[in-house]
């Protein structure tokens, strides 16, 4: 496997470890809540570092391949659904930080995104990331780890006056994805759609 490959898949791999390691404090009543945010916020920054790694070493090495284009969005929805489905819990009884009804929407899109670049691929066309999405990618990332600093507060039970706006702040970050990520669609939508409408 080529060494980009090897960075993209160390994604998918580490992020059902990330989503055990926030998930089993909340499923035992709080046992090893700070050691879970001690090691898992510096586990999803590796793993979003990597995102950077597969694209510089396929650069680099001139490894750019059909296979990577579509191997790295798959691994980049992994991460992120991962993430977010932890954000929709937390160890305070107030719950959660991404409402419901906004996971279910970015979830449509990019399942809707990934069925597309599978029709294309069906026409010989490869649906590589643009800039729309590439910003979309980095307010998901902002948003995730803004989502985590919050958990960590409470992991670490510091209490602030302002951890309600703190978690409006939160919520509007997550509408922002929404937001971009349904704007990169319709780019895709546009670029592509002879393709696709073919």
């Amino acid at each position: 496997m080529k060494l980009s490959n090897r960075f993209t898949l160390t994604r998918v791999l580490l992020s059902p470890i990330f989503f055990l390691l926030y998930f089993i404090p909340i499923w035992t009543g709080g046992s090893f809540s700070r050691v879970s945010m001690c090691i898992g916020i510096p586990l999803l920054a590796f793993m979003e570092f990597t995102d950077y790694l597969d694209g510089h070493y396929a650069r680099k090495h001139n490894e750019v391949s059909d296979f990577g284009k579509h191997f790295d969005p798959f691994a980049d929805v992994i991460v992120h659904m991962s993430t977010f489905v932890c954000l929709m819990r937390s160890c305070s009884p107030e719950g959660g930080y991404m409402p419901a009804f906004i996971f279910i929407l970015i979830l449509y899109r990019e399942m809707t995104m990934n069925f597309l670049r599978m029709v294309a691929v069906t026409k010989g066309t490869t649906i590589a990331a643009r800039k729309g999405g590439k910003v979309k990618t980095v307010v998901y990332v902002i948003s995730g780890f803004y989502g985590f600093f919050l958990e960590t507060l409470v992991r670490f039970k510091v209490q602030l006056e302002c951890f309600g706006i703190m978690k409006n702040v939160a919520v509007g970050l997550f509408i922002l994805c929404v937001v971009l990520s349904y704007i990169s669609f319709l780019d895709y939508l546009i670029h592509f759609g002879k393709v696709l409408k073919e």
